[in-house]
This record gives structure tokens, C-alpha cells and sequence, in this order.
């Protein structure tokens, strides 16, 4: 195979990846929704509170982007912003108890489906599967180096 190929089907199979919906039938979450909660979840477990910049950080996305989602959540009472005690300026993102449930109910689907495939395919080839990927993901960076300081080296020449 060509290494253009190659990475077509690079692109093909991290398109696949983030097209799959684990989270149908259930909570009617979108998956950046799902992002924007677990993330909320995450740091309450820490006993953290979040706010808008470190969700947009965390999303890759813009904190425009993330108020908007924010906003839509509120009108379905899923979160609410909660003022800082000790800073007027900074709102914290917090989840209702509504949406912990949908939280759960999409992870318990999403855990199911997950299960159901390594039941299929067998924990082995999913281990060798993360595996692979791993050190095709450490070549690709050792290979992006190599021609980094290639190139240096060549325009040093010039």
C-alpha cells in the first residue's frame, strides 16, 4: 500500500470512530453534550468545580461554543450555571440531578455495547488492537521528528 493510502484509511477509520453512536435510545444527549457532563462529573468526583474556559479547553472548542451548549442544557434543566462565592466574575457549570441520570443511563449503554464487542472479537485482539495502535501512533511521531530535523538541516544548508 502507498503511504497516501495509508493514511486515507487513517482517516477513514478515525472518521468511523467518532461517527459511532454508543449513546442512541437513551437521554438524547449529543456526544459533545455527553463530553461537556462527564467532564462536569469528572471534577465533582474530585469535589472541583468547573467553569466555562476549562470546559472549552478540554473540549477543543471555543468558549462561545461552549456557552451556547450551555445554554441549551439549562433550558432542558440538565445544568445550570452557580456563582462563585468569592468571585463575581467566574460561573461555575454544574450538573441537576436530571442530568446525572442521563449521564449514567448513556454510560451504562455505552458500557454495554462495549462489552458486547469485546464478548465478539475476544479481549486479546482488543489489547493487541490498543497496542498497535500505541506504537503506530509512537512511529508516527518518531517519523514527524525525523523529517523535522531533516528539514532544519536542509534549510541550514541553504
Amino acid at each position: 500500500m502507498e503511504p497516501n493510502e495509508y493514511l486515507m484509511q487513517l482517516f477513514r477509520t478515525i472518521k468511523q470512530l467518532e461517527d459511532l453512536d454508543l449513546f442512541t435510545d437513551v437521554a438524547k444527549l449529543s456526544k459533545t453534550e455527553f463530553r461537556l457532563i462527564r467532564e462536569i462529573v469528572m471534577d465533582g468526583k474530585e469535589g472541583k468545580n468547573i467553569i466555562s474556559s476549562e470546559l472549552a479547553r478540554r473540549l477543543g472548542i471555543t468558549r462561545s461554543a461552549v456557552s451556547q451548549i450551555v445554554t441549551k442544557l439549562e433550558q432542558r434543566d440538565i445544568v445550570k450555571r452557580t456563582a462563585s462565592p468569592t468571585d463575581r466574575k467566574i460561573a461555575y457549570i454544574c450538573l441537576s440531578q436530571r442530568a446525572l441520570s442521563a449521564f449514567n443511563e448513556q454510560c451504562s449503554q455505552a458500557n454495554r455495547i462495549v462489552e458486547g464487542a469485546v464478548k465478539e472479537l475476544g479481549e486479546k485482539k482488543i489489547q493487541l488492537l490498543f497496542s498497535v495502535f500505541d506504537e503506530f501512533y509512537a512511529a508516527l511521531g518518531r517519523a514527524k521528528e525525523q523529517i523535522r530535523h531533516k528539514d532544519k538541516r536542509e534549510k541550514i544548508k541553504k
